[in-house]
């Protein structure tokens, strides 16, 4: 019986242990405290994230980094981003060259402007950093809970690591594919949460399907050009980790991201909003980051800036909305330095 820890008691943390203890691993899921470890023992649910979901017999939980991770064949980073190097900094000292180490987050930190991976290498041995893996794809942890079907992808830069990582990790109702655009597959992960922002700004706004659909697709152009500038296949953000999840995200009322995009129509402030949620909507940090590489990389990402106006200067949902209505359209693949699309323009 395979063996896997993860760190975190986020939703995801909990869906990802609850997904593979179902599916005969044994699991462990480490609390930072013993107070919330022993709660989630004693309950054997985590109300209000998992709304009364069960966890299973071969889910463990414990406060001890040691226990969690003797043994174990990987160890899933299920934390917020921003969380991230303090909790690879404090298993580092645990982690030996056979085991993997997956980033499970979909965020970028917003101090060094790093993926995920860039941070967890910054914290780990160098002859283990071979082993990191990144987990993205469509996965809203509610459904995947009720045992609907999900499909996600694992990806390393070496191949036979992301194999790896797909035999241990793949489940009938959580079904992995593999990449090696670790680049890619993390920056689709993190960059939709900025467009489903938008799109639940438009549903806030009424603005009806046309208009989404406007967002989706030129979202989609904008975080495929931020992430060729940083050295991602362009060809991964048409895949599941690009355009499935940023689909999933923008349209689903399970979306935190959606959620606050919805609530600041509403004129609810963002601390507000925040203070309201049980989880991190990773979008609101993601925008600060993807805003400043843009400016870096002289990209043209109307999204991304008014959506960055709307959380960080001030600027009403609605005046976002109409600005960029407004903008002085342009051939549909133009924008400074997206030479990607250069080749397409006839």
């Amino acid at each position: 019986m395979p063996k896997v820890a993860i760190i975190g008691t986020t939703t995801w943390g909990i869906t990802l242990g609850v997904v593979l203890a179902r599916n005969r691993a044994e699991v462990r899921l480490w609390a930072r405290t013993e107070q919330e470890a022993t709660k989630l023992r004693k309950a054997r649910y985590h109300s209000p994230l998992l709304s009364g979901v069960i966890l299973p017999t071969g889910l463990a939980i414990t406060s001890s980094l040691g226990e969690a991770l003797a043994g174990v064949k990987a160890v899933i980073l299920a934390v917020p981003s921003h969380r991230m190097r303090q909790n690879i900094k404090a298993l580092a000292k645990y982690l030996d060259g056979s085991m993997l180490i997956v980033s499970a987050a979909k965020g970028l930190e917003i101090d060094s402007n790093q993926r995920m991976s860039q941070v967890i290498a910054d914290e780990i041995t160098p002859d283990f950093r071979s082993n990191i893996c990144v987990l993205s794809g469509p996965n809203l942890s509610q459904e995947i809970l009720q045992g609907l079907p999900a499909v996600a992808v694992v990806a390393a830069w070496d191949e036979a690591v992301a194999r790896k990582a797909h035999k241990l990790l793949n489940t009938p109702n959580l079904c992995l594919y593999t990449n090696t655009d670790v680049i890619g597959v993390e920056l689709g992960g993190a960059l939709k949460n900025i467009i489903a922002l938008g799109a639940g700004i438009a549903d806030g706004l009424g603005y009806g399907d046309n208009a989404k659909a406007a967002l989706i697709t030129r979202g989609l152009t904008e975080i495929t050009a931020l992430g060729v500038a940083l050295g991602a296949n362009p060809l991964t953000f048409s895949g599941l980790t690009g355009l499935g999840d940023l689909v999933a995200t923008c349209s689903s009322q399970l979306s935190r991201n959606h959620y606050v995009g919805v609530e600041l129509t509403k004129g609810h402030s963002l601390e507000e909003i925040i203070k309201s949620m049980n989880g991190v909507a990773e979008g609101v940090g993601t925008t600060l980051v993807a805003h400043n590489l843009a400016r870096q990389f002289k990209l043209e990402m109307p999204i991304t800036e008014k959506i960055y106006q709307v959380l960080y200067e001030g600027l009403s949902p609605r005046q976002a909305a109409l600005e960029l209505m407004e903008a002085k359209a342009k051939h549909e693949l133009a924008g400074r330095r997206w030479r990607l699309f250069s080749l397409f323009k006839r």
